[in-house]
C-alpha cells in the first residue's frame, strides 16, 4: 500500500458539483517551490518557457509543449529555469468514477506511473499533438463558461485520458522512481516544515533520519534537489511571504518568526529569492 507522506498535504479547494480547476501560471510561486502533496490529479502543459520538476526523489526536465502528468500523494515540486508559463488542471479522481465502470484502466497512467507511463510524457511522440489540442480546447470552455461548459469540459478530459491509455504506456515495465530512504526524508521534511524557525543544524537533522550527516545530505540533495540548509531557508522564506501577505507583524518579528536570526541577513536572502525586499511585498 501507498504511504501518505507526512509533509502537511496542500488542501485543493475544489468546487463541490464541478471538482475541476483550470489555471496559468507565470514562473513558480515560492510555497510550490517547496515540496508538497495534494489528493487531487493534476495535468501540466507547458505554455513556454523551461523547468523541471522532483518527483518522488526523481528529476524530470521539462520545455515548452510538453505534457505533465502528477498522480495524488505524489510528493513533487517545481523549478523555472527559463520564461515558464504553465498550465494547470487540478480535478477529483471520484468525479470521474462513472466512466471507469466502462473504462476501468482511465486513470491508469497516474496509478501505474513510473511503472508502465511517465510524469513527463514523449514529447517525440505524434500523438502529443492531439493532447495538446485537448488540453486548449477544455482551457478555452473552462474560462468562458459557457452554458453545459461543464460536461463538455468532462467529456474533453475523458478523452485525454484514453489517449493517453492507448498511446503513450511504454511496452515494457522497468523499476518505480521511488528513491530509496524516501521514507527517512519525508519525517525530516515533515519536521522541518512544523519547526521551521528552530535553528537546525546539519547533524540534527541527519539524526532525525539516523544518518550520517554526508550520507543524509546527499540523500537528502537526490530527493529534493537541493541542500538540507538551502532548503530550509527556503521554507523560512515561503513563510515569511505568508506572514507578509496575511498579517500586519513588523519585518523584524516576522523574521525571528520565521528563523531569521539576522535582519539584514533576511533582506539579502529574501531579495536575492523572492525578488523584492519584504517592505516592497507589503506595499
Amino acid at each position: 500500500m501507498k504511504m501518505f507522506p507526512p509533509i502537511i498535504r496542500d488542501e485543493i479547494d475544489l468546487p463541490q458539483g464541478f471538482p475541476i480547476i483550470m489555471s496559468q501560471t507565470e514562473g513558480v510561486s515560492p510555497p510550490f517551490q517547496r515540496l508538497h502533496w495534494h489528493s487531487t490529479l493534476e495535468i501540466n502543459y507547458i505554455y513556454s518557457g523551461s523547468g523541471y520538476y522532483l518527483i518522488n526523489g526523481s528529476r524530470y526536465e521539462f520545455q515548452q509543449g510538453d505534457i505533465v502528468l502528477i498522480n495524488s500523494n505524489d510528493l513533487h515540486r517545481a523549478v523555472e529555469t527559463e520564461n515558464l508559463v504553465m498550465g494547470i488542471l487540478m480535478f477529483d479522481p471520484a468525479y470521474l468514477a462513472l466512466e471507469q465502470r466502462y473504462d476501468t484502466d482511465l486513470l491508469i497512467p497516474f496509478r501505474e506511473m513510473g511503472m508502465r507511463f511517465d510524469n513527463v510524457l514523449d514529447r517525440e511522440h505524434p500523438e502529443l499533438t492531439r493532447l495538446s489540442t485537448i488540453f486548449a480546447e477544455m482551457r478555452d470552455e473552462y474560462v468562458r463558461a459557457e452554458p453545459h461548459y461543464e460536461a463538455i469540459v468532462r467529456a474533453k478530459l475523458v478523452s485525454f485520458l484514453a489517449y493517453v491509455n492507448r498511446y503513450f504506456a511504454r511496452n515494457s515495465e522497468s523499476k518505480s522512481h521511488h528513491a530509496r530512504g524516501m521514507e527517512s526524508i519525508r519525517n525530516v521534511l515533515h519536521v522541518m516544515e512544523e519547526q521551521v524557525e528552530y535553528a537546525w543544524t546539519l547533524k540534527q537533522l541527519s539524526e532525525k533520519a539516523h544518518l550520517s550527516p554526508s550520507r543524509f545530505s546527499t540523500l537528502f540533495t537526490q530527493v529534493v534537489g537541493t541542500s538540507p540548509m538551502d532548503y530550509l531557508i527556503q521554507l523560512r522564506l515561503s513563510r515569511a511571504v505568508e506572514m507578509i501577505e496575511t498579517t500586519d507583524h513588523k519585518i523584524i518579528e516576522i523574521a525571528s518568526d520565521c528563523g531569521f536570526r539576522n535582519l539584514s541577513n533576511f533582506n539579502r536572502l529574501f531579495k536575492q529569492h523572492i525578488g523584492k525586499l519584504p517592505s516592497e511585498l507589503r506595499d
